[in-house]
């Protein structure tokens, strides 16, 4: 499991004494915890390894926000602790489908559901999510999909 893999890395980091890996895996297992215990509240099981990396890239996104703003600021110091963060946590994501293979996948995906317009858009969606949870960003998958149902 993902859980086990980031808890034995905070280990190895303790030992290697990498101060950046370890502080930066801290702060992942305190957002996951974070997010079980919402999940608690709301009646909900403790997260699967999906939701996981659906936290995992939300958490690099917010990062590649924060490197944007500080290069803008000129904080080149913060910018690049943001980058180095960045790397430890992409280190637990399955490799990233290329831009091609996105496409490709979605195509696929449009025909299997059967989607005939936009307003199959969330089905298809849906359907990306679940075969490949942790392995495109969503959030330009969108665009493609809704390029691919309007044209």
């Amino acid at each position: 499991m993902l859980r086990d893999d980031i808890n034995n890395a905070v280990k190895e980091a303790m030992k290697a004494k990498d101060e950046r890996k370890l502080s930066t895996l801290r702060m992942v297992n305190s957002t996951i915890k974070n997010a079980d215990i919402e999940a608690r509240g709301q009646g909900k099981p403790p997260l699967s390894d999906a939701d996981l990396l659906s936290l995992l890239q939300k958490m690099i996104k917010q990062r590649q926000e924060s490197v944007d703003l500080y290069d803008k600021g000129g904080r080149a110091e913060l910018a690049a602790q943001e980058r180095e963060e960045i790397a430890v946590i992409s280190a637990y994501l399955p490799q990233q489908m290329s831009e091609d293979e996105v496409k490709a996948a979605i195509a696929a995906t449009i025909a299997e559901t059967g989607a005939a317009g936009i307003k199959d858009m969330g089905k298809v969606i849906a359907a990306l999510k679940a075969a490949y949870a942790g392995q495109m960003d969503f959030g330009k998958a969108s665009g493609l999909v809704k390029a691919a149902l309007t044209a």
